[in-house]
């Protein structure tokens, strides 16, 4: 589902201008809003950004956006780094190549693929056509979960032996507007699911 990595950096390097404001403001040093921040003065937001609580990667921020694939709209979960250069460990520890990423929400662990585009990476668990996107049950765990654990495997340690752990960014699902800002994004893929949003913000 993810080999055609030609076409996908090609349709991956056309990052929306609308996501990358908020994160040239985190890399301007403005304060970022606390969890989720969504596109402001739209009816139907397109976006949502949020810091990591705390991470041992370069990782600024990450950000769900809603994209058109070949048959339908789907919601992409991107990750924009702190400086130039490739995904990498602030240890100076080396990522496997081509990794795969655990999202462990409220202790339950998602695979997912990482795909690299020029500037940012993409976590996807599935895709329309060439385009990764979020599975429903993905985006039903970060929509309902509280605290997400985005572990990213390494190759090796720095002094060059083979590293027994993970790199990690976490992520308070549940700061701000939680869970209810996932809900209301995922109004732009056309097929919202309005109960659960609303049993979402009973239950906040």
């Amino acid at each position: 589902m993810f080999q055609l990595i030609a076409g996908l950096v090609v349709l991956l390097a056309s990052v929306s201008a609308l996501a990358a404001e908020p994160v040239a403001g985190a890399r301007d040093g403005r304060p970022a809003a606390p969890g989720w921040a969504l596109e402001r003065d739209v009816e139907a937001p397109s976006y949502a950004v949020i810091e990591p609580a705390s991470t041992n990667l370069n990782i600024d921020s990450l950000v769900l956006s809603c994209e058109q694939g070949p048959q339908r709209r789907g919601l992409q979960l991107r990750l924009y780094l702190s400086g130039p250069g490739p995904l990498a460990a602030r240890s100076g520890a080396s990522l496997k190549d081509d990794p795969t990423v655990d999202l462990a929400i409220d202790k339950r662990s998602h695979a997912a693929q990482l795909l690299f585009a020029d500037d940012f990476v993409v976590v996807a668990d599935a895709a329309d056509g060439s385009l990764p996107l979020l599975s429903d049950t993905l985006l039903d765990a970060l929509q309902m979960g509280r605290r997400m654990e985005l572990r990213v495997p390494l190759a090796r340690a720095a002094h060059g032996r083979t590293a027994a752990f993970t790199s990690m960014a976490v992520v308070d699902l549940q700061a701000g507007p939680g869970g209810a800002a996932i809900a209301e994004l995922r109004r732009c893929t056309g097929a919202p699911d309005l109960q659960f949003a609303e049993r979402v913000g009973h239950a906040r």
